[in-house]
């Protein structure tokens, strides 16, 4: 699923252009136009990050990041006209993660959006330790819970904890036997194949649902959680 973008902005060619480059990149966005509105969308839409103008009829962009904030933690970047009087440690002050100048460098812009989604993703992971978020994924080791795309997959209890493992430690080559000790315990008594039929029954179940991430084997070594983007 593509992160959803709510751009505030009552200027419609910065905000077209804006929808224009972002749903290029993969995102998917919504428009508001001014500060009451801003509002009204972002609780409907419950994007994952604002783009969010100050100089703005109704409510500025100060008034909004300031309402956002008692209501959510997602991130917000604020645009600054070249010139405006701007207060940063205020932006700061009323939670706003990021500041960009107008005119908008694109490829900076994207850039900075990338960063504090990261951001709030391993801040969203670290909130609740038996539980790991990814691209179309989420583990939860405390519910014994596995969810693709949103809805409940039924799995087994050592398949869950085997990728609840690897993903807690994604990019990380783990040895099968080092996964047996890890997962199945230092006493299990079983062959190291299990591991082998453990990952095909994940592979099956998780087959084409983001190209973010894999369960990838290392040949001669063993498997790790690889994150692409």
């Amino acid at each position: 699923m593509s992160n959803k973008i709510l751009i505030i902005d009552d200027d419609p060619h910065i905000s077209e252009a804006l929808r224009l480059y972002l749903e290029k990149e993969g995102y998917e966005t919504r428009n508001a136009y001014d500060g009451i509105e801003g509002i009204s969308v972002f609780k409907k839409y419950e994007p994952d990050l604002i783009l969010l103008d100050i100089m703005m009829p109704k409510k500025d962009g100060w008034q909004v990041c300031r309402e956002i904030r008692e209501i959510s933690s997602k991130p917000i970047i604020m645009l600054t006209a070249k010139g405006e009087v701007f207060d940063k440690v205020l932006g700061l002050e009323l939670g706003a993660d990021d500041f960009l100048a107008k005119p908008v460098d694109m490829k900076e812009l994207s850039a900075r959006m990338k960063a504090v989604l990261r951001r709030c993703q391993a801040n969203e992971n670290r909130a609740d330790e038996k539980c790991v978020k990814f691209d179309q994924l989420e583990i939860s080791l405390q519910k014994y819970e596995l969810k693709v795309a949103g809805k409940t997959v039924d799995v087994p209890p050592k398949e869950l904890e085997l990728l609840y493992f690897l993903a807690s430690n994604y990019n990380h080559v783990f040895t099968r036997d080092q996964l047996l000790d890890k997962v199945w315990g230092f006493d299990y008594l079983g062959d190291s194949r299990t591991v082998d039929v453990h990952i095909k029954r994940l592979r099956e179940k998780l087959e084409g649902v983001s190209d973010k991430w894999t369960l990838k084997t290392v040949w001669s070594v063993g498997y790790k959680f690889e994150v692409t983007a």
